[in-house]
């Protein structure tokens, strides 16, 4: 008690700061993106392109592609940017941009950015680069010791992934920047689902990203990071960073899977655009704020109102899925109204958090009961595009959000379907009305099922099986497939601690 209190006493954050305020430029057709824009009219007034990016390696080349085509702004929000292949290319080529004139704003939430500082810093310093860190932690060095003298604010995180480019084109979904959401890693790469938008949408996720950017939580860096003591010596280093990192990578296979990624997508044409009817739906930096319980404005209400007019099918794929008892509920009713609920999520052998794990799974039960039918991910699941970079045998995660309603509307974003998603963090995402999408995207999941997940269902004696085929046969297991007797025994005795409202 003792030791937090002098931490926390000494240690506070100026969120009153005094801060440039600024918002997106309207977009202006006479750029390159512009001129693509202008090619791809909308069939209808309402209506915004999407293109979706289900391969890791396609996801990361679309963004580096649209930054290296950006002439006038770069708007990007993220949880986080690991120090890691893939963020050392994707800051590279912000810094770049901002050399080049564009007007680089990053939004970052201050959780994963330990040891960051100085290159924050110097990213900062640039004439056309600005960083702001979203609920900071107020000292740099002690940031989790101080944290439990200010637990309360500092649980609640930005979790909002954007990516916008001269207000023309965004990248909204899953994915952070990190090796594993573009399969970089030789060990563990994320499934995921992002999607390039163009139209009327793309204003849309500008006007929420200015809503974050000049709230009070977003604090600028250069308030929280002291300067270095040779900036010029340090800039000149990070530069060279950067160019080692970029010749590291230019002879991997995955550079060169990059790079024909991208070629690919230059290529793209205006008619394979999805234009649709569309909602956008996130929550308001309010949220994140000590307190903050309105949730009529939040984005759970756009999501139970689809949940609420879906009549016969819903396929919902959360790698985080925590449902609790009004949950569950929701579910039950669901299925009064007879409608079919599927759940994709991870296996426990697939789960890089088994603390969530702890949570999901005294739900099986309840739900099974219902009717509700539960599929785990296997740890061995195929995942699009590794097969390039020779990364097909590291272990797969489902880190998806997408729910689909009746076949015809797609949910796609950053919400996981558990308390923290509900209720701590902010989150984002866009409905989409399209039956042609949505149904493809359920018949891609239908097909996947057999072989790439265990199927969770109740014996006659009450115990729990997982069956999934494996060689073309089919196997059942009647415990956690692919896990240790240590693995499951944590997992148990994560069960008993009382944090599922914070998982």
């Amino acid at each position: 008690m003792g030791v937090c209190a002098i931490v926390g006493g000494c240690a506070t954050v100026d969120f009153d700061t005094p801060r440039k305020f600024s918002t997106a430029i309207e977009p202006a057709l006479d750029t390159y993106l512009g001129r693509r824009v202008a090619e791809a009219p909308p069939t209808a007034p309402d209506e915004s392109g999407f293109y979706v990016l289900i391969d890791g390696i396609e996801a990361l080349a679309a963004r580096l592609k649209l930054a290296e085509r950006a002439e006038r702004t770069l708007d990007v929000q993220y949880y986080l940017i690991h120090d890691d292949i893939t963020g050392n290319l994707f800051l590279a080529d912000l810094l770049a941009a901002a050399d080049r004139g564009v007007r680089v704003r990053l939004l970052l939430d201050d959780i994963f950015t330990q040891g960051y500082d100085t290159r924050f810093w110097l990213l900062d310093a640039h004439p056309n680069f600005e960083i702001r860190l979203f609920n900071p932690f107020a000292t740099r060095t002690l940031r989790y010791l101080w944290s439990l003298a200010s637990l309360r604010r500092v649980n609640r995180r930005m979790h909002n992934k954007s990516f916008t480019v001269d207000n023309l084109f965004t990248v909204i979904g899953g994915r952070n920047i990190g090796d594993e959401y573009f399969g970089a890693r030789e060990d563990q790469n994320f499934g995921d689902l992002d999607l390039v938008c163009v139209g009327p949408v793309v204003q849309e996720v500008s006007t929420m990203f200015d809503a974050y950017w000049n709230d009070r939580l977003a604090v600028p860096v250069s308030v929280l990071v002291q300067a270095p003591r040779d900036p010029q010596r340090e800039e000149r280093e990070l530069r060279e960073h950067y160019v080692r990192a970029f010749e590291a990578a230019r002879s991997t296979r995955y550079k060169a899977a990059l790079d024909l990624s991208a070629q690919d997508l230059v290529a793209i044409q205006a008619h394979e655009l999805e234009w649709s009817r569309y909602q956008l739906v996130y929550d308001p930096p309010a949220k994140a704020r000590v307190g903050w319980a309105d949730e009529e404005e939040s984005i759970l209400t756009p999501l139970r109102e689809a949940l609420d007019a879906t009549e016969h099918e819903l396929l919902l794929i959360s790698p985080y899925f925590v449902p609790r008892a009004r949950g569950i509920e929701r579910f039950a009713r669901l299925r009064e109204r007879g409608v079919e609920v599927r759940v994709l999520t991870n296996s426990l052998a697939a789960n890089n958090q088994a603390i969530v794990h702890s949570g999901y799974a005294p739900a099986r039960r309840p739900l099974l009961d219902l009717g509700v039918e539960l599929y785990e991910v296997r740890p061995d699941a195929a995942i699009t595009g590794l097969e390039r970079v020779g990364h097909e045998a590291s272990r797969a995660t489902l880190h998806t959000k997408a729910f689909m309603f009746d076949r015809t509307r797609l949910f796609v974003g950053s919400f996981n379907w558990d308390p923290r998603s509900f209720y701590i963090n902010t989150e984002m995402g866009v409905i989409l009305d399209n039956p042609g999408l949505t149904s493809r995207l359920v018949d891609l999941v239908d097909a996947a099922l057999p072989e790439q997940t265990y199927r969770v269902e109740i014996n006659g004696k009450g115990e729990l099986l997982w069956t999934t085929l494996e060689d073309g046969e089919e196997v059942v297991y009647s415990s956690e497939p692919e896990t240790s007797c240590w693995r499951r025994f944590v997992t148990g005795v994560m069960r008993l601690l009382p944090i599922k409202d914070q998982l």
